[in-house]
This record gives structure tokens, sequence and C-alpha cells, in this order.
């Protein structure tokens, strides 16, 4: 089947309706802020190279799962932007594209942009069956840092179902993968495990103090409060790790010390002086 590069055929029309329409705007960003509108304009408009239709319908004829999976397939091989219009019809097929598109995910020597469009896809239909093989992934670091990322930001949105399945893999985690975790698990409260494993890599990496604060404060444990203190007052902590800190110790009821960053690098970047 011909891949329609539908990105090139915007880029025409943009630049025709640049060229229409350069008399109407003072400014760069009055023309950018337009766009949009532009574009929704382009998928509403038949067209004669899809014989009449517009853009925003072509993938509605469509309607087995499999086929639309391997035009995904082909799009990825063929290096040709994959359409937003292809990906939203694979979504609203639902369960119907979960096998196809978990075949994809499972498949490691499929291009990684194929398998990252599948975790997306997967969590846009609401599919748990990845579940533990996303767990995985945070714990062996199997897989590409953006996969395992992509792959956490589901985990996130299966919720509470993906609780009991994350806090076993804690033992067999490493720190790094123990943050990842965590920082899911720390929406749920309740369980000792999540708040000594976010202390332990509180205490552990300085480096990390500012997410992990955050962190802690959603946890809601205000156990940690003498320990966000001290670290909030520390010399070492510097202005952005401070506002992290000092949101979860106010989060958690507490009230953070005061602080100057006259010497501090990153508060001079955003309130120094300009030259």
């Amino acid at each position: 089947m011909l891949l329609i590069d539908f990105d090139a055929k915007f880029t025409l029309y943009l630049t025709s309706w640049a060229e229409e329409n350069r008399d109407k705007y003072a400014h760069a960003d009055d023309m950018e802020r337009d766009l949009p509108s532009v574009y929704d304009a382009f998928l509403d408009t038949p067209v004669a190279w899809l014989d009449g239709q517009s853009p925003g319908e072509y993938f509605d004829r469509f309607t087995d799962a499999d086929e639309l999976c391997s035009l995904l397939s082909d799009y990825v091989s063929a290096n040709i932007g994959v359409p937003d219009m292809l990906l939203s019809r694979i979504a609203d097929l639902g369960p119907q594209a979960e096998k196809p598109l978990l075949s994809r995910l499972e498949d490691t020597y499929r291009p990684q942009e194929e398998r990252m469009l599948a975790v997306t896809l997967l969590r846009d239909i609401n599919s748990f069956a990845p579940m533990r093989l996303y767990i995985r992934w945070q714990v062996t670091h199997e897989e590409d840092d953006d996969l395992c990322d992509n792959a956490i930001e589901s985990l996130d949105e299966m919720g509470e179902a993906a609780v009991p399945e994350m806090l076993k893999a804690l033992d067999d985690a490493d720190d790094r993968a123990q943050e990842a975790l965590l920082s899911v698990l720390s929406r749920y409260p309740g369980d000792e495990r999540i708040y000594q494993g976010l202390i332990r890599l509180f205490i552990l990496d300085p480096e990390r103090r500012g997410i992990l604060a955050a962190y802690l404060g959603r946890l809601g444990d205000n156990r940690a409060l003498p320990i966000l203190m001290e670290a909030a007052a520390s010399e070492e902590t510097n202005y952005l790790d401070f506002i992290e800190l000092r949101s979860a110790i106010e989060g958690l009821g507490g009230e953070a010390p005061a602080r100057e960053f006259d010497e501090d690098a990153q508060y001079n970047a955003l309130f120094g002086p300009e030259d």
C-alpha cells in the first residue's frame, strides 16, 4: 500500500496558508498561535490526492487492527512520520488493537520508535497486559532509558492495580530501578517499604534530593520532615533543590528554614541582575 507522507502534505498546506495570510499578522508569534487551527483545517479539508477524502477521515475506513498496526510498522520502516490520524484510529479500536501492539512491543528486533509507539498506544487503550513486562524492564535495565521511562508512565496510569507487583519487584531492584518504581509507589501510602525506600535513596544520593523530596512530599508521611528540614538548611543544597524541599516540607505541614542564595549559580541565573 502506498504510504502517504501527511507531514510533507501539511508542510505544503502550511506554506500556502502562510503566503496567503502573511499580511494579516504583524508578528510571527501571532501566526504561530494560529497553527493548531490551521492543522485542524488541514485535517478537515477534502483533497484530490485522497480522492476527495479529508486527511482527518482517511484512516476511518480501516477497521482491522492488524492492518492498521502493519501500516504503523511500514511507516516506521520507511522512515516516514507516522500520521497522528493513524495512531488515533488504532487507539479508537481499543481492545482489538491490544494483541498486535503487544507483539510489536515484545519484539526486541523492532525499531525503537515502533516499540515506543506501542507503549503509548497500549496506554491509550488502557491495557494492563504489559504490566509485568514494564516492571521487569525497570529491574533488568534491558531496554533503552526512553522506553523504560515511557513504561513507567504507563505503570503510573495503571493506578493501584500495578502496586502489588511493583512492591514485589523492589527487593530485586537496584537503586536506579527502585527510584523509578518508588516514583509511582509514592502515590500510594501505607506500605512501610515505600517510605523506607525513599528515605534511603534520599540519604544515599544528595544529587537526587530535589526529585526524591517531591516523592516524599507526595507520599505524605510527616516522619520525613526532620530529614527534609536538615537538607533544606544545608549550605550544600542548591536553590532548585531547595524549592523542591520547601514544597515537600510545606506539604507535610512544616515550615522550611530561611535561606539566602546570593552566591548560588542557579539562583543568579534565574534572578541575578541582567548584564
